[in-house]
């Protein structure tokens, strides 16, 4: 069985204050530096990683490096793997972006929020159609026994989630809260002929590694 491990990135102040960063160019704060490098430390130990694709945004570049100080290979860039483009709304809190903006909030919005695109920005099925895209990259990368790390947001880990359980969208937006730097791993069965490979998602928004670390 292939694996491929999820990660999202470590914190941002805009994480802390509960703004929405998009596409902004935010990087980590101390605490999510300690975090990658937690992850790194644990990551390393626990998987023979293959080949890192991260998101190209600033604080999952930043995650991979301090991360990579445990010796994990070169990453290579995915725009695919990005946060969803939120246009006019980055920088507003939460409550600001989705709150005064129902059409947007996914979990209430119903199939209308999925489509609502902000000015400049990307709907989340968008998203989902790019997330995807990159899910298929990986799919064709890794070997039967191979391990790919990606580092990337907590949208597209929703969307995949999703995808991989078969549940809408916001259904799981509704459910899920990925923490900072916390593990995801699915494991792929990619000697399946045709179609889409057999998964199973055997560790989900897992951060128990700092507790025992």
């Amino acid at each position: 069985m292939a694996t491929v491990v999820l990660l999202r990135h470590g914190e941002t102040d805009w994480n802390r204050d509960q703004r929405v960063q998009g596409w902004a160019p935010v990087g980590l704060n101390e605490r999510g530096r300690e975090q990658a490098r937690a992850a790194g430390e644990h990551l390393a130990s626990a998987y023979a990683i293959d080949t890192a694709i991260v998101s190209d945004l600033c604080r999952t570049r930043e995650t991979a490096a301090l991360a990579g100080e445990s010796g994990f290979p070169d990453p290579l860039f995915d725009r695919n793997w990005r946060e969803r483009g939120f246009g006019v709304l980055q920088g507003l809190s939460y409550e600001d972006a989705f709150g005064d903006r129902p059409e947007f909030d996914v979990t209430s919005g119903g199939a209308e929020a999925l489509e609502a695109r902000p000015e400049n920005g990307e709907s989340l099925l968008d998203c989902q159609e790019r997330v995807l895209e990159g899910w298929a990259s990986v799919l064709d990368a890794v070997g039967p026994d191979g391990t790919i790390l990606v580092v990337t947001h907590g949208g597209p880990i929703y969307v995949l989630l999703a995808h991989l359980e078969g549940i809408d969208l916001p259904t799981m937006f509704d459910r899920e809260h990925q923490s900072n730097c916390a593990v995801n791993e699915i494991r792929v069965d990619t000697t399946k002929p045709g179609g889409d490979p057999d998964t199973e998602i055997v560790r989900q928004n897992d951060t128990s590694y700092r507790e025992s670390g």
